[in-house]
């Protein structure tokens, strides 16, 4: 009997060190830039013709757009404002036409200024789930071809735009570093993931079409009670506009510099991740597939030391990508949920992970070599 308990002790160890075998630190850094450099290769070839047509073609649908670079590049790349035009529910010719007025709206003293033109012509232009793989593509263009800061991607909208930034602005808040609503309505939308991202709107105190100025207040109620709750999160400010009603005069132009003062961290300590209907399936350094990939599913977590902890998940699974910016993969990590130790021991690093977080985004700022899928008890 003694001899079969130390045959399954050994076997238990062999086990546990085969599993927590993988790349190095070194190695990661060494495959994440090879893969960086392989990618950019690849997207410059591939992806040349689209940005010389400056159209971008995702099955049926297609995304004009316009861009204009401003001032000198910073050391660590150039910043990004993604500004979307209004309209909507309405002929292409009123579409084109104010797409043509969101190109002169926004001048920023640094950065690429970009303008799309939305795929349809829809009253819900900027918040259908085609506009966020849009989106992330035409990012992953511009870090290659005109060397912009993954880390300073700005979204901005007016009217139809605003209503855009309402829902992509918290759905999509780990891609941007800031975030400037104007003269929108949020329709279904809620402010609980943008715990990590700024947030401001502007609306004119007499634009009461479709209570417009009414929800503004609304919202910025709600960042309010949230940032008390997360005192270091939930940046924002609110300013309804007296005398004025849809149009603001361009005094809305002030979001460019209170944009301009953030840059996003990539992996926060804490974050909130409420996906909308259209969903998602990573968020930040979270990550979610198969029956948990739902529609207003919700999830907190944070990291401390070692430590991951599963505050809250209304999903059965979450997988959690790490890498050492985070914490020290060559010690051992913990993940706890409701005081209970739902996984503790090494996480080995892998090739295979860093390759799919950078193929997901072609995000070279944003990449993960480990992961850990835990089960949430119910």
């Amino acid at each position: 009997m003694q001899k079969l308990i130390g045959v399954l002790l050994v076997t238990l160890v062999c086990t546990f060190e085969v599993a927590a075998e993988g790349l190095s630190k070194a190695d990661v850094a060494k495959v994440s830039n090879d893969l960086r450099i392989e990618h950019s290769k690849r997207v410059l070839v591939e992806r040349k013709a689209e940005m010389e047509s400056k159209v971008v073609t995702l099955g049926d649908l297609k995304m004009p757009f316009w861009y204009k670079t401003f001032g000198q590049s910073p050391a660590g790349g150039r910043s990004l404002y993604i500004s979307l035009h209004g309209g909507g529910g309405a002929p292409a010719a009123v579409n084109d036409q104010q797409w043509e007025n969101q190109k002169r709206l926004y001048t920023p003293k640094e950065g690429v200024y970009l303008v799309p033109r939305a795929p349809t012509n829809t009253w819900n232009l900027w918040h259908q789930a085609h506009i966020d793989r849009f989106l992330i593509r035409l990012i992953e263009n511009l870090i290659v071809f005109e060397k912009v800061n993954p880390n300073r991607v700005y979204v901005l909208g007016y009217s139809a735009g605003g209503d855009g930034v309402y829902q992509i602005g918290p759905r999509m808040a780990d891609t941007w570093a800031a975030a400037s609503m104007m003269a929108g309505h949020p329709n279904d939308a809620k402010p609980d993931s943008l715990l990590n991202t700024p947030f401001s709107i502007q609306v004119g105190a007499l634009d009461s079409a479709y209570n417009r100025n009414g929800v503004a207040v609304q919202w910025g109620k709600l960042l309010d009670q949230l940032q008390t709750g997360s005192p270091k999160g939930y940046q924002h400010f609110t300013k309804l506009r007296a005398g004025m009603g849809h149009w603001m005069n361009r005094e809305d132009a002030m979001a460019i510099p209170w944009m301009a003062k953030y840059t996003r961290d990539p992996f926060p300590r804490r974050i909130v991740w409420l996906q909308d209907a259209e969903t998602h399936h990573r968020f930040y350094w979270l990550s979610v597939r198969g029956e948990s990939v739902k529609g207003r599913s919700r999830i907190a977590a944070n990291v401390e030391g070692q430590t991951v902890t599963i505050e809250s998940s209304t999903v059965p699974e979450v997988v959690i990508l790490l890498n050492d910016k985070m914490l020290n993969l060559d010690q051992s990590v913990s993940v706890l949920y409701r005081g209970k130790i739902l996984y503790q021991g090494l996480v080995a690093r892998q090739q295979t992970v860093v390759e799919r977080t950078l193929r997901e985004r072609g995000d070279p700022t944003s990449l993960f070599c480990a992961e850990i899928a835990v089960k949430i008890p119910q």
